[in-house]
């Protein structure tokens, strides 16, 4: 089956998909895009292309474990994409993925601009790495 998984932001939104064995996580793209129901409308047409079965959406918790005003909003969003795709949507703790992107970047020279335009993207292939991790 192959898997999207989003990490959704508020100016800018990543996308990775799986292959389909579901073991290996690679970049997409990522969606400059403010306004949901456009983004939501360019994520169906990414979903359409590459026939996606199911979604992951990263969800920003706490360190300490507790949800914020950003998690709900992602749930929101996971919601209103599950809605109008009709696909099955799951939610994956993200913790410490932006950080973790911006290692793998540094450690391969992806500086400025360059990183900016690639960083959601990547964090998006840590949601899914861990996702399918956890579900081998």
């Amino acid at each position: 089956m192959k898997i999207m998984a989003v990490d959704y932001g508020d100016a800018r939104t990543g996308v990775a998909f799986s292959d389909i064995t579901e073991r290996l996580a690679s970049p997409y793209t990522v969606i400059n895009e403010k306004y949901q129901p456009k983004l939501i409308d360019k994520l169906c047409e990414i979903i359409e292309k590459e026939r996606a079965e199911k979604i992951v959406v990263g969800l920003p918790r706490n360190m300490d474990g507790s949800c914020g005003f950003r998690a709900d909003a992602c749930r929101e969003f996971a919601q209103a994409l599950g809605k109008k795709t009709g696909l099955p949507v799951e939610l994956q703790d993200e913790r410490l993925t932006t950080v973790m992107a911006h290692n793998v970047l540094s450690n391969n020279n992806v500086r400025g601009k360059k990183r900016k335009e690639t960083v959601d993207a990547v964090s998006a292939v840590m949601i899914l790495q861990s996702y399918l991790d956890k579900n081998k």
